[in-house]
């Protein structure tokens, strides 16, 4: 009977990628997590939320610049022939910094008027976000750019070993809606347990929703609208064994992403923004 059902069963899936350099950068970015979240909880304990400009920046950067620097160090010993721009582990962050330039700038304002999110930075004297989306009621500090980043480069590479996953599986005609299923899903989770894990009483002086229950239950689908685009997007890049995108498309995908996860948002705010307006 066992050997029946084994031979009948479905192999597993890769869960990294084919392509080696691309496979190392994957690993080094899950290294990364423990730092990650380790870094986020001082900040909490610590109350380093309400902090002046200088700090404010200083600490977002201490979350950001390993994922630029320690790849740059580390010299792997796979593909060797490829210079520093060329490493997956660098685009990969470049694409994910492109893509919340966009996001930061124009879609935290659909945070603020929409979702109800509320920053408090009162030390904090540079802003940046943009001058004519949204009513511009709260401004966005300028260290947001540099710790958006870093939470995104740990949601994309968890989603992408889960979607390669499934990708890899020999399942036939079902591969494309396991697929959707699949990216639709752990997009889900991923604004669902950002939005659980980060609002919460230690940061609620400078961050918080004005109704965190509504946004738990509708604010992660609209929020879920990056990840829909971003992840399926993202999961390109230097995915097949040999593949090696230039910065410069690099840059445009994660543009053109942008672009499409602001329709996306848009759109959300008419049918799922009306539970939440």
């Amino acid at each position: 009977m066992n050997a029946k059902f084994k031979n009948h069963s479905i192999p597993a899936g890769d869960w990294f990628s084919a392509n080696p350099d691309k496979a190392w950068g994957e690993k080094f970015f899950l290294f990364y997590i423990p730092y990650f979240f380790g870094l986020n909880a001082a900040k909490q304990a610590f109350g380093w939320l309400n902090v002046g400009t200088f700090w404010h920046v200083t600490q977002n950067l201490a979350l950001l610049l390993p994922l630029v620097f320690l790849p740059l160090l580390i010299k792997p010993g796979v593909c060797p022939d490829r210079q520093w721009h060329q490493r997956y582990a660098f685009k990969m962050v470049l694409w994910i910094f492109v893509f919340n330039l966009a996001a930061t700038y124009f879609l935290t304002e659909y945070f603020f008027d929409v979702l109800g999110m509320v920053y408090f930075f009162p030390e904090v004297t540079v802003y940046l976000d943009s001058a004519l989306v949204g009513t511009n009621s709260q401004h966005v500090p300028i260290g947001m750019y540099f710790n958006a980043p870093a939470f995104f480069v740990v949601y994309h590479t968890l989603a992408i070993l889960f979607i390669r996953r499934v990708m890899t599986m020999p399942v036939g005609r079902f591969k494309p809606l396991l697929a959707v299923m699949t990216v639709c899903a752990v997009a889900y989770l991923m604004a669902f347990l950002e939005t659980k894990l980060v609002a919460t009483d230690a940061n609620s002086e400078s961050f918080y929703y004005k109704d965190l229950g509504v946004m738990l239950k509708y604010g992660s689908v609209f929020y879920a609208c990056y990840f829909i685009v971003s992840f399926p997007m993202l999961y390109r890049l230097d995915e097949q064994p040999d593949e090696n995108w230039s910065v410069g498309r690099v840059v445009i995908e994660a543009l053109a992403s942008g672009m499409m996860a602001m329709f996306l948002v848009d759109f959300a705010t008419h049918y799922v923004g009306g539970q939440l307006l």
